[in-house]
C-alpha cells in the first residue's frame, strides 16, 4: 500500500484504496521498467522509489501490478470520518447535505475501505470546506465500489458550505473476542471482507498503529499465537513493518494482500488501554482519563483508590501505584466527568474488567480530577543509583531483561529519557553490571531515538530470543547536564531525585568540574564560569556543595556536605565548559583530520564502514565547521577502534548517539580509519623567508591558499599563528609584503583573535575586509622558532632531562616554570603516554647552553606544548643546576604501582592518594615520614616538602581500600621505588 500511496498522491487521485497484482486490470506490453519496487511511502514520484533498476526484473506481463485510489475523501476527522470532498479533474469539492442519503454514504465508506456508514450529518459538522461545492447531486443505489460508477443529475438546491455534509463509518480494523472493542485478535475489513493479520514480525509499533486508529490509548501489548483464538475468513497482510506513525494499519507495509505463508494458528493481536495519564511528566504519571465510547472522560477523586491505582497502573504496563492525587493535581480535564464509579477488586487487568455503580455518590466538577503516580516500567539495577545499572523491562506483571543483540546509544538514550536521568553516557553489553534473573524479554531493540518508552522501539517479539543472561544490557546515564549551550558546555544542574537543580558559584571547582565533564563524556573542562555565564536556570538552587576528588566517575560518587556555606541564587549559578568527545587528528586544524571520539576516558577511532555524507556533516555541524568537502580514509590512528556501521539522523545531540554496531564491535582495522574536511578547515602557513618559523603568511581555507592583507593582521593574530606552527612566539609582524608578493588570491576575511586561542580555525572573522588589498600588502612574520622537544640523558626515549629547540639551537628548561601538566603535555606529544614525575637536574645532570625561561600555562589536555600559552613576563633567573626532567609513563623508569596524586583542589597540597594494585589507595599515616613525602614532592614537581599530617577525609568509593610500608630513603625518583608496600583494609589500622 506505500507503493500505491505514491502513484495515487502523485495523480493527484487521492488515498490508495488497494494495491493490486497478477495483471488484475489486465496485462500491459511493452517493457517491464521497474521491480521490486520499495517506496517508504512519502515520495513525490513513483521513479523516487527504490527498485532493482530500470528494466531489470524477472516477471512478466501476468504480474503487472495495479493500484486503486480513490476519488472521495473525509476531511476533519479520521480516516472513516469527516467532512465528504469529491475529486472532480484535478479539484476537490465539497458535497450538499440536501442530495446526500444513505446509499451515497455506503458507497463513500466502501470506496474508502472503511466500515458501514454510522451517521450522515449535515450543516458542516466537520467544519466548512474550501472552494467549490460540487453542483451535482449522487444517486448512488448502495451497490457501487466507488462513486464514480454512481448516477449524478444536476443539483436541485442553491448551496453553500453552511451545507457542506460529512459522513462517519466504522473502522476498517477491529478487536474482536478480547472483552472490549480495545482488546483482541487484529481484523481488517478489505473489499468488504474482514480477515484477520498473520503475527509474523508483529510488534510494539504495529500494535500503536491499530490503538491510534481505533482511538483506543496506548498500546499495552501486540500478542502473536492466537492469543485471542483463532480467526476466520482470509488472512489478508502478513509480515507486517509499521514506522508507528501511519494513521491506518492498512498503510503500513506488508505483503501484498491475501499474500501469506501463515494459518489461523499465527493470528496477531493486541491490547489497548482504555485509560490514560495526562498532563505528567511521564507516561506513568498524569490525570487519570478513561474511554467510554469514543469519548475520553476524567474520574472524580472521591471514589478512586488504591484498587483502582493497581488496575491502572497495570492496564498501562507501569510498576504498582506510587501516589493518588486529587484536587486537580495535574491540571482541570475537558469535557466529561465519568458518570460512574469504578469498584475495582485491584487484581483486573483492565478497568473495562471492573465492576462499576452507575451514578457517583458526589456532584463532581473538573476540579476533583483525580491524577495518579505510577513506578516506571523499565529500571536500572546493580549500577550504585538509579541512573545506572542492568536494564529491566516489566511486562505481562512481571520484571525482565533485554539482550544485547544490535544494543547502542539510541536504545539507551531512550531508557534515559524515559527514566528522567538526563543524557545516556554509555550502552553496556555482556552483563556488565552482573547477569539478571527471570525472562529475557527481547533481542534486537531497534530504537530510532525519539521514542517516550523503551517498549515502543521493540522490533523482535517480546520472549523470544536464543540469548541468555551473560548478555543482558546496561545503561548509565547522567545525573548531571549542561544547560544553554551545548552539550559540552553550559549551566550545571544536578538530578535531585526527580528534580533538576543549578549549582553554586561559590563552592564548585576544578575537581567537581573534571567529575561533571567526565560524566556528561566530554573532554577535560576549559573553564568555570560563576555569575549565571549561561544564564539563570529556574526551580531550586541545589542545597548541598560538592567536594569531589577529581577522579569519580560520577558527581553521584563525590563526597558532598549537607549545607552551603553561601546564600546562593540563580544570578551564581554556576557554568561549565568542557573539551569536545568528538575531534579532528592530524588534519592541519580542529576542522579537518581523523574522527576520533571519546569514550570511557579513551580516544578511539571511525571504522569506515557505511559511513557517508551524512554521518560527516553531523560531525562538522557538532564541531561549528561548516559544510562537509571531503571523506576519505585516513591514516591509520592508534587505541581503540570505537565505532563501526555509523548510522547519524542528524538529530542526534553528539556523534555518540548516533546508530552504530555497539562500542568497539567492528571488523576493521585502522587501515579504514574515516578522516574528513570541513569548510571551517583553516590553517597558517609562513612561506618565503629563511626558516619554517618566518615569512609570508598564508591561510588555506577549503582547498584554497590566500595571503593575508597587512593592514588588519595584529599582534594577537601573530600570536596564534606562531603558536599553531609550533613555533614559539612573535617576533616581528612585517608589512609591505617583505617576504615578496604571493599568488593567486588575498583573503577575504579578517582575523579577529584575542591571542589565546590554541589555532588559527578558533579565531572570529569579519565576512569582509575594510580594504581592498594587493599582493603589496601581503603580511609577513617573524617568530621565535619553538620546533622540537626531546628527552635526553635518561635510560630512554620517554625519560630525561627536558630539552627544547628554537630554530637550530636547543636549549633545557627552568624547573620553576614547568609543572606536572607541562610534563603530561610533552609526555603525549613524545607519544610516551602521560607524566609520571618531573625531577630536578641530581636525576638526569646538569644541560649546557641557553636555558629557556618561559613558563607554559598548559591546562594538561593539549596535544602539544606549542599549544600551550606561554609566559615570557614571569621569567626569572636559572642556572643548570635548575634544569627540568620528566618521567614518562612509557618509560622503563616508570612504574605503574606508585604513581600518586594529591586530592583537595591544590596543585602541591592534599590528601595523598597512590595507584597500587589497578586502583587508587589513601595512605596510612603510621608508615610515613618524610622521606617519604620528599619522593611524593620531588614527584609532582612539588619542590621540597614543608609539612605533613593525618587525613580524616574519606571517599565512599575508597574508603576501605589503603596501603602501607613504603620505605623509601627520600632519593628516589619515584614512590614505586620504595620497597615493602602493601594493601591493606583501612578500618583494620585504626
Amino acid at each position: 500500500m506505500r507503493d500505491a500511496a505514491v502513484v495515487c498522491r502523485e495523480l493527484g487521485c487521492g488515498e490508495a484504496v488497494d494495491a493490486l497484482s497478477d495483471a488484475y486490470f489486465g496485462p500491459g506490453s511493452g517493457p517491464i521498467w521497474m521491480d521490486e519496487v520499495d517506496c517508504s511511502g512519502s515520495e513525490s514520484t513513483l521513479k523516487i522509489c527504490s527498485s532493482r533498476g530500470w528494466g531489470k526484473h524477472n516477471c512478466g506481463h501476468s504480474k503487472d501490478a495495479a493500484v486503486i485510489c480513490s476519488e472521495v475523501r473525509l476531511v476533519g476527522g479520521s480516516h472513516c470520518s469527516g467532512r465528504v470532498e469529491v475529486l472532480h479533474g484535478e479539484t476537490w469539492s465539497t458535497v450538499c447535505d440536501a442530495g446526500f442519503d444513505q446509499q451515497d454514504a455506503e458507497v463513500v465508506c466502501r470506496e474508502l475501505g472503511c466500515g458501514l456508514p454510522v451517521e450522515v450529518l449535515g450543516a458542516a459538522a466537520f467544519g466548512r470546506g474550501e472552494g467549490q461545492v460540487w453542483s451535482e447531486e449522487l444517486q448512488c443505489r448502495g451497490n457501487e465500489s466507488q462513486i464514480h460508477f454512481c448516477p449524478t443529475s444536476s443539483l436541485k438546491h442553491s448551496c453553500s458550505h453552511d451545507n457542506d455534509v460529512g459522513v462517519l463509518c466504522a473502522f476498517n480494523v477491529r478487536l474482536v473476542d478480547g472483552g472490549s472493542h480495545c482488546a483482541g485478535r487484529v481484523e481488517v475489513l478489505h473489499r468488504g471482507q474482514w480477515g484477520t493479520v498473520c503475527d509474523d514480525n508483529w510488534d510494539m509499533r504495529d500494535a500503536a498503529v491499530v490503538c491510534r486508529e481505533l482511538g483506543c490509548g496506548e498500546a499495552v501489548d501486540a500478542l502473536s499465537d492466537v492469543h485471542f483464538g483463532p480467526g476466520s475468513g482470509p488472512i489478508w497482510m502478513d509480515a507486517v513493518d509499521c514506522k508507528g506513525s501511519e494513521s491506518t494499519l492498512k498503510k503500513c507495509h506488508s505483503t501484498l494482500w491475501g499474500k501469506h505463508a501463515c494459518n489461523e494458528s499465527k493470528d496477531a493481536g493486541v491490547i489497548c488501554s482504555g485509560v490514560r495519564l495526562v498532563g505528567g511528566p511521564h507516561r506513568c504519571s498524569g490525570r487519570v482519563e478513561v474511554l467510554h465510547g469514543e469519548t475520553w472522560s476524567t474520574v472524580c477523586d472521591a471514589d478512586f483508590d488504591q484498587q483502582d491505582a493497581e488496575v491502572v497502573c497495570r492496564e498501562l504496563g507501569c510498576g504498582l501505584p506510587v501516589e493518588v492525587l486529587g484536587g486537580a493535581a495535574f491540571g482541570r480535564g475537558e469535557g466529561q466527568v465519568w458518570s460512574e464509579e469504578l469498584q475495582c477488586r485491584g487484581n483486573e487487568s483492565q478497568i473495562y474488567f471492573c465492576p462499576t455503580s452507575s451514578s457517583l455518590k458526589h456532584n463532581c466538577s473538573h476540579d476533583s480530577d483525580v491524577g495518579l503516580v505510577c513506578s516506571d516500567s523499565v529500571r536500572l539495577v546493580d549500577g550504585g543509583s538509579r541512573c545506572a545499572g542492568r536494564v529491566e523491562v516489566l511486562h505481562r506483571g512481571q520484571w525482565g531483561t533485554v539482550c544485547d543483540d544490535n544494543w547502542d546509544m539510541r536504545d539507551a538514550a531512550v531508557v534515559c529519557r524515559e527514566l528522567r536521568c538526563g543524557e545516556a553516557v554509555d550502552a553496556l553489553s555482556d552483563a556488565h553490571f552482573g547477569p539478571g534473573s527471570g525472562p529475557i524479554w527481547t533481542i534486537g531493540v531497534d530504537c530510532s531515538g525519539s521514542e517516550s518508552t523503551l517498549k515502543k522501539c521493540l522490533s523482535s517479539k517480546l520472549s523470544q530470543h536464543n540469548c541468555d543472561h551473560s548478555k543482558d544490557v546496561g545503561v548509565i546515564c547522567s545525573g548531571v547536564r549542561l544547560v544553554g549551550g551545548s552539550r559540552c558546555s553550559g549551566r550545571v544542574e544536578v538530578l535531585h531525585g526527580g528534580t533538576w537543580s543549578t549549582v553554586c558559584d561559590a563552592d564548585f571547582d576544578q575537581q567537581d568540574a573534571e567529575v561533571v565533564c567526565r560524566e556528561l563524556g566530554c573532554g577535560l573542562p576549559v573553564e568555570v564560569l560563576g555569575g549565571a555565564a549561561f544564564g539563570r536556570g529556574e526551580g531550586q538552587v541545589w542545597s548541598e556543595e560538592l567536594q569531589c576528588r577529581g577522579n569519580e566517575s560520577q558527581i553521584h560518587f563525590c563526597p558532598k556536605s549537607y549545607s552551603l556555606k553561601q546564600n546562593c541564587s540563580h544570578d551564581s549559578d554556576v557554568g561549565l565548559v568542557c573539551a569536545d568527545s568528538v575531534k579532528l587528528v592530524d588534519g592541519g586544524s580542529r576542522c579537518a583530520g581523523r574522527v576520533e571520539v571519546l569514550h570511557r576516558g579513551q580516544w578511539g577511532t571511525m571504522c569506515a564502514h557505511n559511513w557517508d555524507i551524512n554521518d560527516t556533516s553531523f560531525v562538522c555541524r557538532q564541531l561549528h565547521c561548516g559544510e562537509p568537502l571531503t571523506m576519505n580514509l585516513a591514516v591509520g590512528g592508534s587505541g581503540p577502534i570505537w565505532m563501526s556501521n555509523v548510522d547519524c539522523s542528524g538529530s542526534e545531540s553528539t556523534l555518540k548517539h548516533c546508530g552504530s554496531l555497539g562500542w568497539g564491535k567492528h571488523s576493521c582495522t585502522h587501515l579504514l580509519d574515516v578522516e574528513i574536511v570541513c569548510s571551517g578547515h583553516r590553517m597558517p602557513r609562513l612561506t618565503g623567508g629563511p626558516h619554517s618559523c618566518s615569512g609570508r603568511v598564508e591561510m588555506l581555507h577549503g582547498e584554497t591558499w590566500s595571503t593575508v592583507c597587512d593592514a588588519d593582521f595584529d599582534q594577537p593574530d601573530a600570536e596564534v599563528v606562531c603558536r599553531e606552527l609550533g613555533c614559539g612566539l612573535p617576533v616581528e609582524v612585517l608589512g609591505a609584503a617583505a617576504f615578496g608578493r604571493g599568488d593567486g588570491q588575498v583573503w577575504s576575511e579578517e582575523l579577529q583573535c584575542r591571542g589565546n586561542e590554541s589555532e588559527i580555525s578558533l579565531c572570529s572573522t569579519s565576512s569582509s575586509l575594510r580594504l581592498n588589498c594587493p599582493h603589496d600588502s601581503d603580511v609577513g612574520l617573524i617568530c621565535s622558532g619553538h620546533t622540537q622537544a626531546r628527552l635526553v640523558s635518561g635510560s630512554d626515549s620517554c625519560s630525561g632531562r627536558v630539552e627544547l629547540q628554537y630554530l637550530s639551537e636547543r636549549g633545557t628548561v627552568c624547573d620553576v616554570s614547568w609543572d606536572m601538566r607541562a610534563a603530561s603535555v610533552l609526555c603525549g606529544q613524545l607519544k610516551c603516554g602521560s607524566a609520571v614525575a618531573v625531577l630536578g637536574s641530581d636525576w638526569f645532570g646538569e644541560g649546557s647552553g641557553q636555558i629557556w625561561a618561559d613558563v607554559f600555562d598548559c591546562q594538561g589536555n593539549e596535544t602539544h606544548l606549542s599549544k600551550c600559552p606561554i609566559s615570557s613576563w614571569s621569567r626569572t633567573a636559572c642556572s643548570h643546576k635548575q634544569d627540568a626532567g620528566v618521567i614518562c609513563s612509557g618509560s622503563s623508569l616508570a612504574f605503574h604501582d606508585g604513581r600518586v596524586r594529591l586530592s583537595g583542589g591544590m596543585e602541591c597540597e592534599g590528601e595523598v592518594e597512590v595507584y597500587f594494585m589497578q586502583d587508587w589507595r589513601r595512605v596510612l599515616l603510621d608508615s610515613w615520614s618524610e622521606s617519604e613525602a620528599s619522593v611524593v614532592c620531588r614527584q609532582l614537581g612539588c619542590g621540597s616538602v614543608i609539612s605533613f599530617s593525618s587525613s580524616s577525609t574519606s571517599s565512599p568509593e575508597h574508603s576501605h581500600m589503603c596501603v602501607t610500608g613504603f620505605n623509601c630513603t627520600g632519593s628516589e625518583a619515584h614512590l614505586g621505588n620504595c620497597s615493602s608496600a602493601e594493601a591493606v583494609n583501612c578500618s583494620s589500622r585504626k
